[in-house]
């Protein structure tokens, strides 16, 4: 029985949506949930997945057509397609029973593919990681294992790039990845299916001529394909092809045909064999929106075009969004850090010895903040519409940079932690956040951020609040300058210090007293002790 293909349900909003593309053509094979066709509306693109697995038998509105709100747009078969019926006559009984039968075989014979490249055992369904709520969907940065390639239960498979972290899918079991049906730039939703796994396989596949080959390994005729010159391109090729800016015509191919394979371009750039001469214009790969692209000109004036990751996304939208909601104003002073420096001086080798790890500053800032926003409750708050909710503790961001982009591990309960766990966890955070192991729930929930330019060599900046948040606090470059001390000059250690507030929930009066606190915290330390 037909299972109907229908356009979304679109909002009041919007009257009608255009077909803009068909990801499958009738006679093709289908998953549940796999994406079928794309409708294009004034607002947003809709995507259109398949309600039952089977075979695209009709298709009812072309790319280009305009349809309606819930709008059958084909439909989908238990057995092979009989064409596009509602552009064509069907053809007679014998001949759709023949081609039917012979397309059903060919249909097993996909469907066996990957035990035997893979030798046999149970198969698995990779599946991409259950995302939060606040994650809609990742992208599939990298494959660590390749079709054939013997794994063991629980080895890194795949990365997930999503707008927040990197989430590892790792293997169910002993054996070898089957067949890639994400490669590395797909866009995936929350337990997508990414790959086939066979229990018990290993080495490369060797199933002959029947054995269905992984997606870098496809026929030359392959859609995703491109041809650059003479060269036929995978599409894991194309991408590193362009972020390297490599010649093709350097790179030889040992897929079927030539086909230049992902390992093949990854050979040569280890090599350096095929970089392009200074102010060529070879042709670079187009195509993916996920890879990047190079345009080479005279005058050695390069150019090089990658789209943003999804956290460099996220970071954008965020920063501008509180910079479009927030009434936000920023207040500075200056700490004395003679005190704080002399302290660590002190007992730096006693606290490594005692505690396994340094001494540093931040431990001195979290604690003093902290202090600060049992002080003043306002800062401590967040705005929630149009309520104002008041936190009855302290849960602090520390800002960390990482090659992917900025994040914000959260330290909780930092009123009750010491200052060697201060500095332990961010020791810990910076290291995992630099490795990608962050977990979503360590980077969300916070009530107040702090962040460190001075690490680079700031001077003075003006931070960003990190909605729904309403403060920040900047920490900037240590630097020696003549002061005023009990009517003499001295060179003093001194620090600018920022905060950042939403005026609509903080008063210049409160900001300006919250950071005078920290001031006279940092500048005499016995007072965290005291609780003066």
């Amino acid at each position: 029985m037909a299972t109907e293909i229908k356009a979304p349900t679109f909002p009041e909003s919007v009257a009608e949506g255009t077909v803009a593309a068909w990801h499958k053509k009738p006679g093709d094979s289908v998953e549940r949930d796999e994406l079928i066709v794309e409708i294009e509306t004034d607002k947003v693109v809709l995507e259109v997945v398949a309600p039952e697995a089977g075979t695209l038998t009709d298709v009812m509105a072309d790319e280009g057509d305009t349809v309606e709100s819930e709008q059958v747009l084909g439909k989908i078969g238990e057995g092979e397609a009989s064409g596009d019926s509602s552009k064509k006559e069907a053809a007679s009984s014998d001949d759709d029973s023949a081609e039917k039968a012979s397309e059903d075989k060919s249909s097993d014979d996909k469907q066996d593919a990957p035990k035997k490249a893979s030798g046999g055992g149970k198969q698995h369904e990779v599946k991409a990681p259950s995302f939060p709520e606040s994650v809609q969907e990742g992208t599939v940065a990298t494959w660590h294992k390749k079709v054939g390639e013997a794994v063991k239960r629980d080895e890194v498979l795949a990365d997930i790039e999503t707008d927040k972290v990197v989430l590892e899918v790792v293997a169910p079991a002993d054996g070898a990845l089957a067949e890639i049906k994400a490669e590395e730039g797909s866009q995936v939703e929350s337990e997508a299916v990414l790959a086939t796994f066979t229990e018990g396989a290993g080495g490369e596949s060797s199933g002959g001529d029947d054995a269905k080959p992984a997606k870098d390994d496809s026929s030359d005729d392959d859609s995703a394909d491109e041809k650059v010159g003479d060269k036929i391109l995978a599409p894991a090729a194309r991408k590193m092809v362009a972020e390297h800016d490599l010649d093709v015509a350097k790179i030889e191919g040992t897929g079927k045909g030539g086909r230049i394979l992902k390992e093949d371009v990854q050979k040569a750039v280890k090599s350096g064999s095929a970089k392009k001469a200074s102010g060529g214009a070879a042709a670079a790969p187009k195509g993916a929106a996920a890879a990047a692209t190079t345009t080479a000109v005279e005058g050695e004036r390069p150019e090089k075009r990658v789209p943003m990751s999804r956290l460099r996304q996220t970071i954008a939208k965020r920063l501008v969004e509180a910079q479009q909601t927030a009434a936000m104003l920023t207040t500075y002073n200056e700490v004395d850090m003679t005190a704080v420096m002399e302290l660590r001086a002190q007992y730096k080798d006693t606290f490594l010895k005692a505690h396994d790890t340094k001494l540093g500053f931040m431990g001195f800032f979290v604690k003093a903040a902290s202090e600060a926003l049992k002080r003043f409750p306002d800062v401590n708050a967040s705005i929630d519409g149009t309520d104002i909710v008041y936190h009855g503790y302290q849960d602090i961001g520390v800002a960390v940079s990482t090659p992917r982009g900025l994040v914000v591990p959260v330290l909780r309960d930092t009123d009750s932690m010491k200052i060697a766990d201060v500095e332990k966890s961010i020791v810990d955070f910076g290291k995992r956040a630099r490795d990608g192991k962050l977990g979503i729930d360590e980077m969300q929930g916070g009530t107040f951020t702090i962040t460190n330019g001075g690490i680079f060599g700031s001077l003075m900046s003006t931070p960003i609040i990190n909605p729904p948040q309403t403060a920040i606090l900047g920490m900037h470059k240590i630097q020696e300058r003549p002061m005023a001390v009990n009517g003499k000059v001295e060179i003093r250690p001194m620090m600018y210090l920022a905060v950042s507030y939403d005026h609509r929930m903080i008063d210049g009066k409160d900001a300006v007293q919250f950071l005078v606190t920290i001031k006279e915290l940092l500048e005499d330390p016995a007072r965290l002790l005291l609780d003066v």
